[in-house]
């Protein structure tokens, strides 16, 4: 079991699933979203997240004229998972408070858009743009 949260702890979340992969993407959009060189995930059924509280402070933004969205806490602005899919939630590696112990990043994802002070370094494998495996 994994449990994970805002900055503020207004959204609270636990996840019913072993969590080990972690999919970094580097892509502009989400560069631009984090303020830094991307955005940290893991990947998850729906069916295996479970609110525990604050789902009424969520907030969803769409990137006009893409499928490209963000949630995040409406109260401190923090990432918290979002359904870009209709199967997965996509959960910000770093809400994690719980359970993230076996973590590791094995997909590095819209390699080819990176910003260039941007250095991969670990074993993670580089795609120059989106996995679908």
């Amino acid at each position: 079991m994994a449990r994970g949260e805002c900055n503020c702890g207004v959204v609270q979340f636990e996840i019913d699933a072993e969590l080990s992969d972690v999919f970094m993407c580097h892509c502009s959009i989400c560069r631009r979203s984090t303020g830094s060189n991307g955005i940290a995930v893991v990947v998850v059924p729906n069916d295996r997240l479970r609110w525990i509280q604050g789902e009424d402070h969520i907030v969803m933004w769409s990137k006009p004229n893409s499928d490209w969205q963000t949630w995040f806490c409406r109260v401190c602005g923090s990432p918290v998972p979002g359904r870009n899919d209709p199967a997965r939630v996509f959960v910000p590696a770093g809400s994690l408070t719980q359970g993230g112990d076996a973590l590791r990043v094995v997909h590095h994802i819209w390699v080819g858009s990176k910003a260039v002070w941007d250095e991969i370094g670990d074993a993670g494998k580089q795609h120059a743009e989106q996995f679908r495996g």
